[in-house]
C-alpha cells in the first residue's frame, strides 16, 4: 500500500439514485475522514439530468487529486468519460446494484474497506473500448442478454431474482443472429445468440464470460456465444473450464466490425441502447488511471 499523501484533496461523487440507499453516504464520508484531519475533501452530488460538459468543468475546476465514484457502473462510466486522457486517478466506493467494475477490480463493497482503497490504493492505467461512439469501461453485447437487460428494467424486480426471471422470460422468445465480423484482418460469419464486447472478464452476476480478460492490456475480446447451453453457463459461474469451441468462441483484437442483417438488441455496461445491426468497436489503451 502508498503511504497518505498529507496534502491529498479527494472530490467524492455522489449519486443518490445508486441502488444502495441503505446508506447515507455523505455522512458516512464526512465520518470517516474526521480520523484522517489533514486529507482534504468536498462532495458533490449527481442530479438527475446531469450534463456531461458542465460537471467536467466543476470537477476539473476543484483541482482534485483524486476524484471518487460513489455509485454503481453508471456513475463509475459518467466519470470515466470525464477523467480520459487526464492523470487524475479515480477512486470507486462501490454503491449500485450490480457494482460489475469494483468486483472486476476487487474493490470490496464495504463502504469503510472501500474507502480505505481511495485512501492507500495506488494507481494503474486500464484500457477502455469505445463502441458505437460510446465508451465501455465494462461489458457490452447484442443478442439475449441485452434483451435481458431491456426486459428487466420494464419490469418490477430488481436484484439476482429480478435478473433471472428477466432471463426466463427471455429464453423462450429470443432468436439467433447471423452476423459478419471483420477482426484482425480476416472475415468470419456465424450464427450467434449473443455476442459479447468484453473489456472486463465478468458480469456483475458473476457470470465470467470473459477468461481471457485484462484491464491493463492491449487487447479486448469478443465472445461468439453459438447456443445458450446450461453446462456453459455452470462453467462461467462456478469453474475455470475451458468453453466448448461448438457453443462459444473468443477472439482478442484491437478493432472490430459487426454486421448483422437483422437489428439485435443492444447494451453497453448494462445500459439498453436499442437495437442496431451494426457495431464497430475500438481499444483505447491506457485511457483511465484508476486506484485499486
Amino acid at each position: 500500500m502508498n503511504s497518505i499523501t498529507p496534502e491529498l484533496k479527494l472530490l467524492f461523487v455522489i449519486n443518490p439514485g445508486s441502488g444502495n440507499h441503505a446508506v447515507d453516504f455523505e455522512a458516512l464520508i464526512t465520518e470517516f475522514f474526521n480520523a484522517y484531519p489533514a486529507i482534504r475533501t468536498e462532495q458533490h452530488l449527481l442530479g438527475d439530468h446531469t450534463d456531461c460538459h458542465v460537471l467536467k468543468q466543476t470537477l476539473l475546476a476543484a483541482r482534485p487529486d483524486r476524484i471518487v465514484a460513489v455509485g454503481g457502473d453508471g456513475t463509475i462510466k459518467l466519470l470515466a468519460e470525464i477523467l480520459t486522457g487526464t492523470d487524475i486517478p479515480l477512486g470507486i466506493v462501490p454503491a449500485g446494484s450490480a457494482n460489475g467494475m469494483a468486483k472486476e477490480l476487487r474493490i470490496p463493497l464495504d463502504a469503510h474497506a472501500a474507502l480505505k482503497v481511495v485512501l492507500e490504493g495506488s494507481p494503474h492505467r486500464i484500457h477502455l473500448v469505445r463502441i458505437n461512439g460510446e465508451l465501455c469501461i465494462h461489458l457490452s453485447d447484442i443478442g439475449f442478454n441485452a434483451y435481458v437487460v431491456k426486459t428487466f428494467d420494464a419490469q418490477g424486480h430488481r436484484g439476482m431474482l429480478g435478473y433471472i426471471k428477466a432471463a426466463w422470460k427471455v429464453l423462450w422468445r429470443h432468436s439467433r443472429m447471423k452476423a459478419v465480423f471483420s477482426i484482425n484482418n480476416r472475415t468470419v460469419e456465424r450464427k450467434a445468440v449473443m455476442i459479447v464486447v468484453a473489456n472486463a472478464t465478468s458480469y456483475g452476476t458473476g457470470i465470467r464470460i470473459n477468461p481471457e480478460g485484462r484491464l491493463d492490456d492491449d487487447l479486448f475480446e469478443v465472445v461468439i456465444v453459438r447456443k445458450i447451453s446450461l453446462l456453459e453457463i455452470f462453467k462461467m459461474a462456478f469453474t475455470r473450464r475451458p468453453f466448448n469451441p461448438r457453443k462459444t468462441e473468443l477472439f482478442q483484437t484491437r478493432s472490430l466490425l459487426i454486421r448483422s442483417r437483422h437489428k439485435a438488441h443492444f447494451q453497453v455496461d448494462g445500459e439498453y441502447r436499442g437495437k442496431v445491426n451494426e457495431l464497430r468497436a475500438e481499444l483505447l489503451p491506457a485511457a483511465l488511471s484508476i486506484i485499486y
